[in-house]
């Protein structure tokens, strides 16, 4: 390093000292604040309030610590000189203002707020994404700070106007941050790329559409880093509204989600639901593996019709009439009876579970009435000697009678999406109802022993039935249970005041006191401690997550090119917004219901009114690979235009013998040195393509390439995954198909 190098350096590290310094300093002020917050309410006799505010304070301190620390980790990793006025003139350059980029912004408040670093997001630190030479947005130098926990280890200048304005490096791909970026070794998380996000990434990434957005791009192209990014972005532009409503993140796989697990917290937002599609549905996990005809049926949108008549298959006749006896009089429960109550229930619009008392109420009053005309018979033969408010009133004895209630759930019984859908998929004559109008092919593939694992397609049929039923969210839950302790209190309350009322009230003598009834006589200890506690402290993703009708600010789902008629139709309805992030390739969709045009699949939710951006340089894959690549995406889309590689990596694609054994093979070439040894390498083969869905190798061994394509109708599509997943070399076991 030269002089003037180390000069730099040492100048750059003192900044960042003075920018750790002040972390530091907010970290034990947070710290404080908590431990006095935690001293505020007296354990021995809280108060409900005091409670509520604490634990309030208590959250948002705990969460604000959490973006300090995480922030810590490359606090600063950029600077820039550009033309305007600023708080921070660059000394001998007035005219310049000299803004430092960072994961969060900081401020000298004993300077009247002077900007000492800028969060990423924030506009004015724009311009150090978007300067290139021809387009310098007035930036003359851009520097890029890489630092090693706390020490800066070394910057890298651009110079982007002015006589002197270019770095000697041609093309994005030269960048060295980018570069260094790029050749990194893989770790098996993904990396963030606020360092060196690109133009085109960044106008996607600010994009201020309120609607739903398609960000298509081949392999490489950063699609997923650019989604997680503008979750960050707008988390930080629109924070008062998503703090509340929350960010809902859908991964394909379980091991996607721990890959980018790191990202959004390194960029200081921790504040979201990560979920794959199959995990989405509260309480379920969906990992039972499925044959390719059985998901293609499940993730049909025919599936509505069938859980449709599954529900209407539990709204029964009874066949034979059913005779009850109330106060002794006979009454008769015939098929005609429940058809006219059913039709009324069916006709109110409302789900299962809301329709029941629609058709109790229907049947009891057919049933007031046959009881009416045994009782009120004028023997005489003249009108019914029962006024109307008669036989209101043996409607409403009816509707206490137990027996009816029992005939109430045998005809309409209260469901629940679980239990229809084992009913359903584990019974064949429940199939044979429910899917009458479907062929012997699709009944069979429903069918699955009793007691199976749930499947990731089960859970957007689950949400499905929960709609169809009417499932009350927590919410309403939490209100009922409210409700019941409102009546308590209001029972108890009562209960006492006829209780002091027969008793003296001119009592001053201690002795009686303890005669006298309290709440706590009427209320039970237990019952007024749950009075006390405070009920929900639980954070915005906490509450979302145990929410199937949770409506959340902002939904962005990767691989979005896999999701079915029936799983888009659940995502939807967490985003009746439609403010929607979707990231995909329909090049790469190896699901069997998945996308083939984004058009086509968001047609019944949005219809044509979506914003398309499409991301074209290939960051990630060296060219070498995608001349494999691109032969393939050939067959899948003639008139694909493929992503520009922007780098070769020296070393051609090799091509083995079948039967080779991948464990036998050196990867970087024919030797293995210790940095090597380090990178991460991918062995794919038929088994195992979706499971490695939207991660990136150093080195990728594809085995039998041929018993890919073969595997299922999407298997071009699966091959094209295969060979893209790779940053540094790919070996190919096993011929090419043609």
């Amino acid at each position: 390093m030269s002089d003037d190098m180390e000069r730099e350096v040492a100048a750059e590290q003192t900044y960042v000292d003075g920018l750790f310094a002040r972390l530091d300093a907010e970290v034990a002020q947070a710290n404080e604040r908590l431990r006095q917050v935690m001293l505020e309410v007296d354990p021995a006799n809280p108060d409900a309030d005091a409670l509520v505010r604490r634990e309030t304070e208590y959250h948002g301190l705990n969460a604000k610590l959490d973006r300090l620390n995480l922030a810590q980790m490359g606090l600063v990793f950029g600077r820039i000189d550009i033309e305007a006025e600023g708080d921070n003139p660059v000394p001998d350059h007035p005219e310049l203002d000299r803004r430092y980029i960072g994961r969060m912004g900081l401020d000298a408040r004993e300077e009247g707020y002077r900007t000492l670093l800028l969060d990423w997001r924030a506009p004015m630190a724009r311009p150090f994404y978007l300067a290139t030479t021809a387009q310098p947005e007035g930036v003359t130098v851009r520097r890029h700070i890489r630092t090693k926990g706390r020490e800066v280890t070394d910057i890298d200048d651009e110079l982007l106007s002015g006589e002197q304005a270019a770095t000697g490096r041609e093309g994005v791909g030269g960048e060295t941050a980018l570069y260094q970026a790029i050749q990194a070794a893989r770790t098996g998380r993904m990396r963030s790329i606020v360092e060196t996000i690109q133009r085109e990434q960044d106008e996607i990434i600010r994009d201020a559409t309120r609607g739903v957005m398609v960000v298509e791009g081949g392999p490489g192209t950063g699609k997923t880093a650019v989604a997680l990014h503008r979750v960050a972005y707008l988390m930080y532009t629109w924070r008062d509204l998503l703090s509340s409503t929350g960010v809902l993140i859908i991964g394909p796989n379980p091991t996607f989600l721990d890959y980018i697990s790191r990202v959004l917290p390194e960029l200081g937002e921790t504040g979201v639901v990560l979920s794959t599609v199959g995990a989405l549905y509260p309480g379920v996990r969906g990992t039972a593996p499925e044959s390719l005809l059985t998901r293609e049926i499940k993730g049909s949108e025919e599936m509505v019709s069938i859980l449709t008549e599954a529900v209407r298959a539990h709204q029964s006749l009874p066949g034979e009439p059913v005779e009850i006896t109330v106060d002794a009089l006979p009454l008769t429960v015939d098929d005609a009876m429940v058809k006219a109550s059913r039709t009324r229930a069916r006709r109110s619009r409302r789900p299962h579970n809301d329709a029941r008392p629609v058709f109790a109420e229907h049947l009891i009053g057919q049933l007031a009435e046959q009881m009416s005309e045994r009782i009120g018979a004028d023997p005489l033969g003249g009108a019914n000697l029962l006024s109307r408010a008669d036989v209101d009133q043996l409607h409403d004895d009816l509707a206490e009678e137990p027996k009816v209630a029992d005939l109430v759930d045998r005809l309409w019984p209260e469901l629940e999406p679980r239990a229809v859908l084992r009913g359903l998929l584990e019974d064949e004559d429940a199939i044979a109802v429910a899917a009458a109008a479907y062929d012997d092919e699709t009944r069979g593939a429903l069918l699955r022993p009793a007691g199976s694992d749930w499947a990731a397609s089960d859970a957007a049929l689950l949400d499905e039935l929960a709609v169809l039923i009417g499932i009350p969210d927590p919410d309403e839950a939490r209100a009922r249970e409210n409700e019941e302790w409102r009546e308590q209190v209001s029972e108890a309350q009562e209960a006492l005041d006829i209780l002091s009322g027969s008793r003296s009230t001119d009592n001053d003598d201690d002795m009686f006191e303890a005669e006298i009834l309290s709440a706590h006589d009427v209320i039970d200890a237990e019952t007024l401690a749950r009075r006390q506690e405070v009920r929900d402290i639980r954070s915005t993703a906490d509450r979302a997550r145990a929410d199937h009708t949770w409506a959340y600010g902002h939904v962005i789902v990767d691989e979005a090119q896999e999701l079915s008629p029936m799983e888009w139709r659940m995502i939807f309805r967490r985003s009746p917004s439609r403010w929607m992030t979707l990231v995909g390739d329909t090049a790469q969709t190896g699901s069997p219901a998945g996308v083939d045009t984004w058009a086509d699949a968001l047609e019944p939710f949005v219809s044509g009114r979506f914003r398309h951006h499409k991301l074209t340089v290939n960051y990630r894959t060296p060219a070498e690979i995608m001349e494999v690549a691109n032969h393939i995406l050939a067959r899948i889309d003639p008139d694909a235009t493929p992503a520009t590689a922007i780098r070769e990596s020296g070393i051609p694609v090799r091509h083995l013998p079948s039967g080779t054994d991948p464990e036998s093979l050196g990867f970087g070439g024919d030797t293995v040195d210790a940095e090597e040894a380090e990178r991460l390498v991918a062995v794919i083969d038929a088994g195992n393509v979706s499971g490695i869905k939207g991660l990136e190798f150093d080195h990728v061994v594809v085995v039998e390439p041929g018993e890919i394509v073969d595997r299922s109708p999407q298997g071009w599509q699966d091959l094209y995954v295969a060979v893209t997943r790779a940053t540094q070399t790919l070996t190919v076991i096993g011929e090419l198909p043609e």
